[in-house]
């Protein structure tokens, strides 16, 4: 057997390890470098991805290749530094002080990378024949791919293969996110630091986890101001105050299709109100790290879950619906927003989903890949209603008719059985049995008391798009 060994097998070239060392001064951390930083108690290794000048927070290096920070003669400079806790999920980055930065434990330091230029690939005969005869560069394109760039969409311009010729820019991409809001596929080399401080909505102030694209002024401000009700921002109280003294808007700018007791649901065509679904993109991307985002809010109706007061109705969180799926998804994109979690407002949003399912007489899903905490909310969902049917029926059911009650997809029940150990194979075919502590824990989850959809409140019917509605240019 001829050919070189892979990496890290026996005989094989071994991979350099990063220099390790111990550093006196917080002036030695490095930009890439993974140190040890004190975390609500305990001592976590974290990496740092950016850092700044505590007295002048304007003053910061983004990345290793920017100049470091300098200080003034007369002030010693006191360090901050954003950093990505190891093994732990984005919405914990933070700045933290230098203060917290345990010297005293070893420090990872980056490679350095070779900054020998790469070899262009030599093209083939085929191509410069192909070059000649058509008097322009060929590209790469996939078969299938139509050769013309003036009619692709910009919101598929970020999914497209980029030539040998092209190479990343950081600062393109930056501007990206801002213009076409797409997310880049480069997300291991921008928008790794939040760049919002504080969300504040009426009465709440919330922290947002990830970074989302607004507009660059208003990026790194103290405080942003959102209105409740049209979703406008605002980096000055001032300026918020104006405004809240002339907005109108006391409820989602859509049809009301759903209300009992407290809460209302809103439906909202992207096409007729782009801004404001555009700005609720914008906020929803503050708590969602696995979205691509888009200002194209024209393909997509928005259901709105709102709680009533004397005031007006105010979101609660939403989820995104295209108006043409090919894949029957059901849903696009959901969110309930931080100051709602946890009080069962994303299983409302989720049953909602599947009553309009239910309304269209269709079995529906949604969209993948899921975030964590979405594919628990849908886990936990699914393996209820499904131990519900179950143990309120009487005598044979199939898979097949479970999706008919439910709406639900065949491979959304499969997960749910499977992810309850309820298949097993019996007498030479499969069979479901629910344990003893699957019962239990239906009992507990039924004697507590849940927010519920009625069907026999929602006055809604399935919307037929012609051909013209569906065409988004």
């Amino acid at each position: 057997m001829g050919g070189g060994s892979r990496p890290g097998t026996p005989g094989g070239p071994k991979a350099e390890p990063s220099p390790a060392g111990t550093v006196s001064e917080a002036s030695e951390l490095k930009i890439g470098a993974k140190a040890f930083f004190e975390k609500d108690g305990e001592i976590r290794q974290a990496e740092i991805l950016s850092i700044r000048d505590m007295a002048r927070r304007q003053n910061i290096q983004r990345s290793a290749e920017d100049k470091p920070i300098e200080g003034d003669e007369d002030s010693p400079l006191e360090y901050e530094f954003y950093v990505h806790y190891v093994e732990f999920n984005k919405r914990l980055d933070e700045w933290v002080p230098q203060a917290r930065a345990r010297l005293d434990k070893p420090v990872l330091f980056p490679k350095k990378k070779n900054k020998a230029p790469h070899a262009a690939p030599q093209p083939s005969a085929r191509d410069k024949r192909r070059k000649t005869n058509a008097g322009t560069a060929i590209g790469t394109a996939t078969p299938g791919t139509p050769q013309t760039p003036d009619a692709t969409r910009h919101d598929d311009a970020v999914y497209t293969a980029t030539t040998a010729a092209d190479s990343f820019s950081k600062e393109k991409e930056i501007e990206k996110l801002r213009t076409s809001g797409s997310m880049t596929q480069s997300t291991s080399e921008i928008a790794r630091m939040k760049n919002l401080n504080v969300i504040e909505m009426g009465q709440f102030q919330v922290e947002p986890w990830y970074f989302s694209p607004y507009p660059i002024e208003y990026s790194y401000t103290p405080v942003l101001y959102v209105c409740e009700f049209c979703l406008c921002y605002y980096d000055n109280r001032t300026q918020y105050t104006r405004h809240r003294g002339k907005c109108a808007l006391q409820h989602p700018p859509g049809n009301e299709i759903y209300r009992k007791d407290d809460i209302s649901f809103f439906e909202i065509d992207g096409r007729r109100q782009k801004t404001y679904c555009r700005n609720l993109c914008l906020l929803s991307k503050c708590f969602l790290d696995h979205k691509t985002l888009y200002y194209d809010v024209d393909p997509f109706l928005f259901y709105i879950m709102a709680k009533r007061d004397d005031r007006g109705c105010h979101i609660i969180g939403y989820f995104s619906k295209e108006k043409e799926s090919a894949e029957n998804y059901n849903l696009a994109c959901i969110l309930t927003l931080p100051q709602y979690q946890r009080m069962g407002f994303g299983r409302v949003l989720i049953q909602f989903s599947y009553e309009l399912s239910k309304a269209e007489g269709k079995v529906g899903s949604p969209e993948k890949p899921l975030s964590d905490l979405g594919l628990l909310s849908y886990r936990t969902y699914w393996s209820e209603v499904v131990v519900e049917h179950l143990i309120g029926f009487d005598g044979e059911i199939s898979i097949d008719g479970l999706s008919r009650l439910t709406s639900f997809t065949t491979q959304d029940i499969m997960h749910a059985l499977f992810n309850l150990d309820a298949v097993r194979y019996y007498h030479g075919q499969h069979c479901i049995v629910l344990s003893e502590r699957v019962i239990d824990a239906y009992e507990r989850f039924r004697n507590k008391k849940h927010r519920k959809i009625d069907p026999s409140c929602l006055k809604w019917s399935p919307k037929v798009f012609s051909q013209a509605e569906l065409r988004y240019l």
